[in-house]
């Protein structure tokens, strides 16, 4: 058994599947369209291991704000501190939201966590 996929909404597709090209080298396959449902996504393909669903739909317009249950972050490996620190330099510098870090945590990771444009938690790890 694998994760397959996780999916997140968002506001403006186009501009969440624009963030994960560009800062991480993600690839998006066609843009699906369901006109009748007022539905798009695109899949977000890293590489390897389980993609990102992008969705938007004309009826989900806002988002819900976030809880201590459910979805809280997912994680990116970047291979090395000095990837994680550079990564975050240039994201920090772009006018990207850096939450936390870099920093390296309790429990052994080495990390600093970004907001992509829908306010979705990242980290970015070694």
């Amino acid at each position: 058994m694998k994760i397959e996929h996780m999916a997140l909404w968002c506001r403006d597709i186009e501009r969440t599947r624009a963030f994960y090209e560009t800062w991480f080298g993600a690839q998006a396959n066609t843009r699906y369209e369901n006109a009748r449902k007022g539905f798009s996504s695109y899949f977000m393909r890293f590489g390897e291991g389980a993609r990102i669903e992008l969705m938007q739909r004309t009826d989900v317009v806002a988002m819900p704000e976030p809880t201590p249950l459910g979805y809280a972050h997912f994680a990116l490996s970047l291979g090395s501190e000095t990837a994680v620190d550079t990564l975050t330099a240039r994201m920090r510098e772009a006018g990207v939201v850096i939450a936390d870090g870099p920093r390296r945590t309790g429990d052994g990771y080495y990390e600093s966590v970004v907001l992509d444009p829908d306010g979705n938690r990242i980290e970015l790890t070694t």
